[in-house]
């Protein structure tokens, strides 16, 4: 049994920010911090005291984190970011409410006593002698300190308190992991017994030290269980300064998910429960159990149960079958073809979720090109009078200013030169189209037509079905916000995203095949709306020819990944530094190079097109970890540790542009070597440099790491294997959720069943199959929460007998 921690974070949208520059705005953006890790930075919205970010992270997370803290920072150009507010939030508090927290929350003040992380290690001892009771407490090391310094490192000592003694251990200059091994003893004084404190400083030659952190034991646990191990440093306690709204606020939304994941046997009732329904026919059942899980999950968990149930099929080989059966029940619900799958429905939130899992690649290839020109040229466009600038020519030129309808003119060509590309791309891309997508469209097409086969327009409602998914919930969305598909890395600018929203308005209205030009409200498209119907026959087009696909359905074959070992799942150029071998002198020698990285290797070549590359096994990595800006004067540098034949570890020093690109390459060497066996519980996050390791100053090249690994951090997205009985594991919660409406529906069909002979307008035959996908469905909930409790007890009864080794 695994057990698994996922914190799901949205970071919304801020409000009534402080000015932090001196035109009167800000240009903020937001880091997220799980514990002392970076997880997450959103992109910095510019000129702005509301910002929207819209952003949203999924962390996987090691079961025992402590904290979650968002920091909205203002980025400079020059000098150091300054920093406008930030909210903490607890484990306690987040999982206090089990449907997480969505809400407005005030900035406070960050407070440097506040600020600290990391953890020392302790062994405490209570002796006794004939001058009565002594402490005895040994102070061995810390780790992970907070960086009060300039050069990035502390200089930590230790001052230990009992009752009115205290005593202080050395000072070890320029380290955040200073060892220490000092012991320290204190008499006990008449009086009261008294808790123990540990605090650590940060020294300074001039001015007060800098506090670092503490840890505090009551007297009980010092007579008890006297404390010996590593302990999480606290800051002091003390009231939360709630700044009353002046700093602004953030709505935040937070969501943790912990689960015990079973062994997958106790998941193959279920998972043949919901197997079963695909199988069978899906236009007026309503008994099945896949039914009846859509009846139960209502509208803000549906998205996420679509995700699931997608790769939960996904990883069976059934994906197909499981849209084709969905889209069976929608279709045959639908009455006006002009509303189909227009709502939130479990069909249309599984097609778009499938479209994003499966599509993801296909989509950056079709449009990444052009957006990046869109970013690059930063063009102005505008067709609305009331939006445009006409004196904009007048201040980057020495011509005068452009008339409105030269303006338009000029936007005209301009936005036809970027959506020519993009037509060109789309309709040119049936090759490059993955073959599970074009065999859901080629389902999805043909159900359309044969139930409105009869329909007005019965032509377009087929073609409809499928660029109402493909241009209105992939295409457009993705031109509209790149950040949020990993098109780009940072949130467009005022000027570059009202062009983007011009494009994202064209492809929708290709995407409805030009059936609402000129009937809504933005009547100053109508320049545009010639070039757009040219474009409508090349999509009718493309659609045809996109569903003219070999093979009705998936192979079947069970997959643990959505894509081949070999396919590239993260690119880009980034500063290569190899470990220096120990006889030669530091340089700094981060060389820039091109990188990809598969399921089976990480490789580096000097460009994209170099035919000689070095490639390291991904089978041969062991860690990967951040580097301390310390230890190369360089920021966002990683490691990545690997060994080979002979036992031996070798360092790859890796430089990024920035956190985000950092944490997502964290994330992506994480995932891909996540089944390597002997991964390094510790590891050294600074350098070998003038015979010492620049972090805790050991003086051997082989001295064990100082500072634990996170290997089990990263982000989800598109790339994450298949794990059915993670998935497998969702449902059930879900079910749970609804396992009340489930008895509450067994009771009535029964009742039902008994009162036929009065016009119900119920059928015997569906009744039953109801009552029975019922009872299996409430059968397998007790199986799965018997066995969750057997493991449950197992648990526990391991840890009252406690480490049986050393």
């Amino acid at each position: 049994m695994a057990k698994s921690s996922s914190l799901n974070v949205r970071v919304v949208e801020g409000r009534a920010l402080p000015a932090k520059d001196v035109s009167g705005s800000s240009d903020p953006y937001c880091l997220v911090k799980v514990d002392d890790e970076v997880v997450a930075r959103t992109a910095t919205v510019w000129r702005s005291l509301g910002p929207f970010w819209g952003e949203e992270y999924t962390v996987h997370l090691p079961l025992d984190f402590h904290q979650l803290a968002f920091y909205v920072l203002d980025e400079d150009t020059v000098g150091h970011d300054d920093i406008i507010g930030k909210i903490s939030l607890s484990r306690e508090a987040i999982t206090a409410d089990p449907r997480g927290i969505d809400s407005w929350i005030n900035l406070s003040r960050v407070d440097p006593d506040a600020e600290v992380q990391g953890e020392i290690c302790l062994s405490v001892q209570m002796l006794e002698d004939g001058q009565g009771r002594c402490l005895r407490c040994h102070v061995l090391q810390a780790r992970d300190l907070a960086p009060r310094d300039i050069s990035g490192t502390s200089d930590p000592f230790a001052r230990v308190f009992w009752g009115s003694q205290s005593l202080e251990t050395s000072t070890i200059k320029k380290t955040r992991f200073p060892h220490w091994d000092e012991v320290l003893e204190l008499r006990e004084m008449p009086g009261a017994p008294s808790p123990l404190r540990v605090e650590l400083w940060d020294w300074d030659m001039v001015g007060k030290n800098d506090f670092l952190g503490m840890v505090e034991f009551s007297p009980k646990t010092l007579q008890q269980k006297p404390p010996n191990g590593w302990f999480r440093l606290l800051p002091f306690p003390r009231a939360e300064e709630d700044s009353g709204g002046t700093l602004g606020a953030l709505r935040v939304k937070v969501r943790l998910i912990e689960d015990r994941v079973l062994p997958s046997q106790c998941y193959q009732p279920l998972m043949e429960l919901l197997m079963e329904s695909v199988q069978g026919p899906a236009e007026e059942d309503t008994a099945s159990p896949l039914a009846l899980l859509e009846e139960l999950t209502l509208g803000d968990c549906r998205q996420d149960l679509a995700t699931k149930l997608v790769k939960l099929f996904l990883g069976r080989g059934l994906a197909g079958r499981f849209l084709d059966y969905l889209t069976r029940r929608e279709v045959a619900r639908t009455m006006d073809p002009n509303t189909l799958f227009r709502s939130n429905s479990l069909a249309s939130k599984s097609m778009e979720q499938f479209m994003k899992l499966v599509g993801m690649p296909y989509l950056h290839e079709v449009l990444k090109p052009v957006i990046s020109r869109v970013f690059e040229e930063k063009k102005y466009m505008e067709l609305d009078p009331c939006k445009m600038d006409l004196g904009r020519t007048r201040r980057i030129s020495f011509k005068g200013a452009l008339s409105e309808e030269q303006m338009r003119e000029t936007s005209l060509g301009l936005l036809t030169g970027y959506l020519g590309p993009i037509v060109d791309a789309i309709v040119g891309s049936v090759g490059r189209c993955p073959p599970a997508m074009r065999l859901a469209f080629k389902q999805l097409h043909r159900r359309v037509e044969e139930r409105f086969l009869q329909a007005e327009h019965q032509q377009d409602v087929k073609y409809l079905a499928i660029s109402g998914f493909l241009f209105l919930r992939f295409f457009a969305p993705a031109i509209l916000t790149p950040k949020l598909f990993d098109l780009r890395d940072q949130h467009a600018d005022p000027q570059t995203s009202r062009s983007l929203l011009l494009l994202a308005k064209a492809v929708q209205s290709i995407g409805n095949l030009g059936q609402q030009l000129g009937q809504g409200k933005e009547l100053w498209m109508a320049p545009l709306h010639p070039f757009l119907l040219q474009c409508v026959s090349r999509v009718r087009d493309f659609l045809d020819r996109l569903v003219d696909v070999d093979g009705d359905e998936e192979a079947g074959v069970p997959a643990r990944a959505l894509f081949p070992p070999s396919a590239i799942v993260r690119e880009g150029y980034l500063l290569k530094r190899k470990e220096e071998p120990a006889g030669l002198a530091t340089r700094f020698a981060f060389k820039k190079r091109y990188v990809w990285l598969s399921g089976e290797t990480l490789s580096f070549s000097k460009s994209p097109e170099w035919q000689m590359r070095h490639s390291i096994p991904v089978s041969h990595i062991r860690a990967v970890e951040r580097v301390d800006e310390g230890a190369f004067q360089l920021p966002h540098v990683m490691q990545v540790v690997t060994q080979d034949g002979t036992g031996a570890l070798h360092t790859t020093y890796l430089q990024c542009k920035n956190v985000n690109e950092l944490n997502q390459w964290l994330s992506a060497l994480r995932k891909a070597s996540a089944p390597n066996p002997n991964k390094l519980a510790a590891c050294h996050p600074g350098a070998f440099r003038s015979a010492r390791w620049t972090c805790c100053l050991q003086a051997e090249r082989s001295a064990a790491g100082c500072s634990r690994t996170h290997s089990a951090v990263t982000l989800g997205d598109w790339s994450d294997p298949l794990d059915p009985d993670a998935e497998a594991q969702t449902v059930y919660r879900q079910l749970l959720l609804g396992r009340d409406q489930l008895r509450l529906k067994l009771l009535e069909d029964s009742n039902m069943d008994t009162t036929l002979e009065a016009d119900t307008g119920a059928c015997p035959e569906v009744l039953a199959r109801q009552r029975a996908a019922t009872a299996r469905l409430l059968e397998v909930l007790a199986d799965l929460d018997r066995a969750h409790e057997e493991f449950q007890q197992q648990e526990q009864g391991k840890a009252a007998l406690g480490p049986l080794g050393p």
